[in-house]
């Protein structure tokens, strides 16, 4: 099991070196076009979620094959590809706000 401080460590590394479609969604999230406060590359235990939505509980993921939700221990988890965030982002903005009232 790593260490809590690795883990923390690990997350600011990532906030550093976002991709193309992570800076671009996290643009579109930290504006509050969603209503709801996400926090980026957010330690969950060993594992880093790209983006959280505490109030939701919900883990956004920029990873292939495709979007879909699934459950995953404590919370949903909504997944991406870079391709369409970066080619769909009115979409996957609209995929996520229905996903937080359902």
């Amino acid at each position: 099991m790593n260490n809590p401080v690795d883990v923390i460590a690990r997350a600011r590394q990532q906030r550093r070196s976002a991709s193309p479609a992570e800076r671009a969604l996290w643009e579109a999230l930290r504006r509050g076009q969603l209503g709801v406060r996400f926090r980026r590359q957010h330690p969950d235990g060993e594992n880093i979620l790209d983006f959280y939505c505490p109030q939701y509980q919900l883990a956004i993921e920029i990873e292939a094959p495709g979007s879909t939700v699934v459950r995953h221990q404590r919370h949903r988890v909504l997944r991406f590809t870079p391709d369409e965030v970066l080619q769909e982002l009115p979409r996957v903005l609209t995929q996520i706000r229905a996903t937080m009232t359902v």
